[in-house]
């Protein structure tokens, strides 16, 4: 006897209590469900069923195949021949085929079919689970676009759950932090994010509770790769994922797409750096050509170079062999104002022998020097001001002679000085030595 026997106007036949579980079950799925007997007789019809094509299980339950009914009679036969070729078949098999909504509207669908077994192991019927193609083909573009996104993808992605914890990571996300993709599977943020965790973290709890933000933020990181730490600026999308199955969205986690746009923010500032920079130092010459002194013009001259570029300015000039005086300096941080002239100058500066500024002299170059960890005690050593911590010495030269040493300071706090920093160090130089020898001159 078939499995499906009995089947009446219900959407399930089912003796006993187990019938109006089976219906619940059924009449709950997502996707429309029809099932045949082995002899091509319709025994179930869901009600997801009814919603695609407007046939209930009242209308459904009973008939044989589609024909007069939910399918054209031309296309009927070969419908159910295709269906019923699952009875005996391995597995399941998709078709896509055209049946009938009850207003005589065509319904394309792609089914997946599969053979029922009775008691016996004999072939007892077919269950058919179905949807509208479109509907199909958004569910596969979906998966696709996750499968792409977490494979080819050239951006970082990286699913962030509701504890903040990475739940995936795709290969370029992996590249980024310098892991494996399983790696920091839940794991927090902070085991490889040294620097800027509290921003990111902050940004993923901002999206959980407030949702989607309306575009892309960049967000400054220092990761540790391999015990290194790398400085890296992520351009960053956040999209708050939410259950489609709750009544009420619940927050499932952030989608977490981010680009290294290091580089080209990099360049960015360097641009800008260097824009303000020489901007400066046209004003400064304008500025300066204007000074009857020539003390003067070189305190106006150090003041526009200072502007975003160091702390502290001090002239050596030369005072015998291999011996300094201190000739023009910028107050201390305690006493801020222009640089000027150093009362009481024309005592030699006890600097050792391997003092930054008599390296520039003895070099005729530029040197630059940064403290240890004990900066106070090195700045007293090297008589500057207590809080440089970074130096950068250039020699002044004019017509072939020296005339002293530039010397630059930087605090603890700011960056010691890099070699992009000498040639602007050096431009400067160049105009102040042109003033002091003019001066000399005169």
């Amino acid at each position: 006897m078939s499995a499906f026997t009995g089947a009446t106007s219900d959407a399930v036949s089912v003796p006993g209590a187990g019938a109006d579980l089976l219906a619940a079950l059924l009449d709950g799925m997502d996707a429309a469900l029809c099932a045949f007997d082995a002899d091509g007789t319709v025994t179930h019809w869901n009600r997801e069923a009814e919603r695609i094509l407007g046939w209930s299980a009242g209308e459904a339950v009973g008939r044989h195949g589609f024909e007069g009914w939910a399918a054209r009679n031309a296309d009927a036969e070969e419908t159910l021949k295709r269906l019923m070729g699952a009875m005996k078949g391995p597995g399941r098999q998709i078709h896509e085929f055209v049946l009938l909504h009850k207003d005589g509207g065509r319904v394309l669908v792609r089914s997946q079919s599969a053979g029922v077994r009775g008691t016996d192991g004999s072939p007892a019927g077919v269950y058919c689970a179905f949807s509208e193609v479109h509907v199909q083909l958004d569910l596969e573009r979906s998966v696709a676009l996750s499968e792409a996104l977490f494979d080819d993808a050239s951006w970082g992605v990286v699913l962030v759950d509701a504890d903040l914890r990475p739940a995936v990571v795709n290969g370029h996300a992996a590249r980024a932090f310098g892991t494996g993709r399983t790696t920091l599977l839940g794991r927090p943020l902070g085991d490889v994010v040294v620097h800027g965790l509290e921003e990111l973290e902050g940004a993923l709890q901002h999206v959980l509770a407030e949702g989607t933000p309306p575009g892309p933020a960049e967000v400054w990181v220092t990761i540790r790769i391999n015990a290194e730490e790398r400085r890296r600026c992520w351009r960053s999308g956040f999209l708050r994922l939410s259950s489609p199955m709750a009544e009420v969205p619940v927050p499932l986690g952030v989608a977490w797409l981010f680009q290294d746009v290091t580089e080209e923010r990099l360049a960015a500032r360097e641009a800008d750096r260097l824009r303000f920079r020489w901007s400066q130092l046209h004003r400064a010459g304008a500025a300066a050509a204007e000074c009857e002194d020539p003390a003067e013009a070189t305190a106006v001259l150090l003041d526009f170079a200072l502007a975003g570029f160091a702390d502290h300015a001090l002239i050596d000039r030369p005072a015998g062999e291999r011996r300094l005086t201190r000739a023009l300096a910028t107050p201390a941080a305690t006493a801020p104002g222009p640089a000027s002239p150093v009362v009481g100058g024309g005592i030699p500066l006890r600097y050792g022998p391997r003092h930054p500024a008599l390296q520039a002299w003895d070099r005729v170059g530029t040197v630059r020097a940064t403290a240890g960890r004990t900066a106070e005690v090195w700045a007293e050593a090297h008589q500057w001001p207590g809080d440089a911590a970074h130096a950068l010495c250039v020699v002044l030269r004019s017509r072939g002679e020296t005339l002293g040493v530039l010397t630059f300071l930087r605090a603890a706090g700011r960056s010691p000085f890099e070699r992009e920093d000498v040639v602007y160090a050096e431009s400067v130089a160049s105009r102040v030595a042109l003033v002091l020898d003019l001066a000399g001159a005169s």
